[in-house]
């Protein structure tokens, strides 16, 4: 589970720090090494993810989306100073039930 919990936060740091390094580049005048940065950075979130030992793709990358948009709340927060309210909190808590019952629920 912790190496699970592990390379989702991974592929979340790189989806997200990738797309915001674009982010400057394109709409905040960044130079261009931020946009090949940020291009690096989402690459290898899409490699990542294969590194899951759970068996469905599916599964991992729902799974993941779960994950993402509870890092991006914190993201939102921390880096853009953003903070979330009691919505963005719920849905990030419900995001991470769900996460949590894809995962780990017992399968026979």
């Amino acid at each position: 589970m912790g190496k699970a919990l592990l390379l989702f936060f991974l592929a979340g740091l790189a989806e997200i720090g990738g797309g915001y390094m674009v982010w400057l580049w394109l709409r905040e005048s960044k130079p261009l090494w931020f946009g090949i940065a940020g291009g690096i950075l989402l690459v290898s979130y899409g490699v990542i993810p294969a590194l899951q030992g759970f068996p469905s793709f599916g599964r991992v990358f729902a799974a993941y989306g779960g994950v993402f948009i509870a890092m991006a709340v914190l993201w939102g927060w921390l880096v853009d100073r953003k903070p979330p309210d009691l919505y963005d909190w719920l849905g990030a808590v419900v995001c991470l039930a769900g996460v949590s019952i894809m995962l780990w629920a017992p399968r026979g």
